[in-house]
């Protein structure tokens, strides 16, 4: 009987055991929810707590209670960020994918984990917007089933988005697993690698580039400096340097507030692998500008250089111009420092250039021509601080920050 009472008293305090590890990192629940109370989470938590208020009001008021979306603008920042800015750098997981499992560069094998993780986490959250601006998250089948045929951009889009999300799911769930402690299941998807990276290959190029077939559709609204038959080819070429240099910038950021949560591997490793990444997003840039003055020079699009719209074009044109050249000059002198400021310096350049295409310089000739309302900001910036929060959360349980031929 004691014997008995014995097992039974330890079968709780193993499960506890269980979950304080897996998933309040070793701490008791009350020393845990201690040390959540930081700046950081404060200051987070405000801002989701406001904005969920705010997704709240837009569920039941209607979208025109935080936004300035009409039928003129059909969307503002939900989608002009959280879609067509989100969705080039969660091209990450495919780019970093391809390289390492696809042509053998295991020189970024310390990456890929964290790439496709980002990836997911992008694709996700993009799907999270995008619900939230059609208003009825139910009905987010319908693209793909009722509302279009197989010859409409958006049946395409749709269908690419969801098969792409289950591939990377799939593709990061070694992770999740190996947390978990079911080798198994690991094992098994880990034979599955090569095939999943194929599929996200032709599932991500044919969807980055849709996205830019979308615009096609609208000649008459988006400004000719902008509308280009070039698109679909532009918004796939920046996409891969959109992911590549995502991957570097977040590279820093967890080397700076994340290095307890990464392995040696990982660490030692970056700095060689934000110089490769530099050199390669070097090559995809020239190719990106060269064909921008292709396209403008096809469109005979230089008479509205003069112009206002032109001056604002001339300032993403010549970001995205003098990129190349920083990240050669920083790869040719192995300045790691200037490689990641050169990688933010393209995160913002293509932000630019999605929210021109999707908002400033669409529907241009309007006389009036609102961006934004100020609350549909706030709910833009809560759910980025949620898609952060929630990197934190698997980056500090999993093994993400290491080398897969390690773990």
């Amino acid at each position: 009987m004691s014997i008995i009472e014995t097992e039974d008293n330890r079968k709780p305090e193993t499960s506890m055991n269980w979950i304080n590890q897996k998933l309040f990192l070793g701490l008791t629940v009350k020393e845990y929810v201690k040390n959540l109370f930081t700046t950081f989470n404060m200051v987070a938590g405000a801002i989701v707590l406001v904005g969920v208020l705010f997704i709240l009001e837009r569920f039941i008021f209607g979208l025109d209670t935080i936004t300035e979306s009409s039928n003129e603008q059909p969307w503002g920042l939900l989608l002009g960020v959280g879609l067509f800015t989100g969705v080039p750098f969660s091209a990450s997981g495919f780019v970093v994918g391809t390289a390492v499992y696809i042509f053998g560069l295991k020189k970024y094998r310390p990456v890929v984990k964290n790439a496709i993780l980002l990836g997911f986490l992008g694709y996700l959250f993009a799907v999270v917007f995008l619900m939230i601006d059609l208003g009825r998250p139910w009905r987010i089948y319908y693209p793909m089933i009722i509302s279009f045929g197989p010859y409409s951009v958006m049946f395409l889009v749709a269908w690419h988005v969801s098969l792409y999300l289950t591939v990377q799911a799939f593709e990061f769930s070694p992770s999740a697993f190996d947390w978990l402690g079911l080798k198994t299941l690991k094992q098994w998807i880990l034979g599955m690698t090569i095939a999943l990276t194929i599929a996200g290959i032709m599932l991500s190029t044919l969807h980055q580039s849709a996205l830019g077939a979308m615009f096609l559709l609208v000649p008459g609204k988006l400004h000719p400096l902008w509308y280009t038959s070039y698109l679909p080819w532009l918004h796939l070429i920046s996409a891969i340097a959109g992911g590549l240099v995502y991957v570097v910038v977040i590279g820093k950021l967890t080397q700076v507030f994340m290095r307890n949560r990464a392995e040696p591997s990982y660490l030692d490793n970056l700095d060689n692998i934000t110089l490769g990444i530099g050199k390669a997003t070097s090559f995809i840039l020239f190719t990106y500008v060269g064909l921008r003055l292709t396209s403008i020079a096809y469109e005979n699009a230089w008479g509205y250089i003069n112009t206002p719209f032109g001056h604002w074009f001339l300032l993403e044109f010549m970001l995205f111009a003098a990129l190349p050249f920083l990240f050669y000059y920083a790869v040719k002198k192995r300045n790691v420092g200037l490689v990641q400021f050169s990688a933010l310096l393209t995160m913002v350049a293509i932000i630019l250039n999605r929210i021109n295409i999707s908002i400033i310089a669409f529907n241009w000739k309007l006389p009036e021509h609102e961006l934004f309302f100020w609350k549909e900001g706030v709910v833009v910036l809560s759910i980025l601080t949620i898609e952060v929060l929630v990197y934190r959360w698997i980056v500090n349980r999993m093994p993400v920050l290491s080398d897969e031929s390690h773990v």
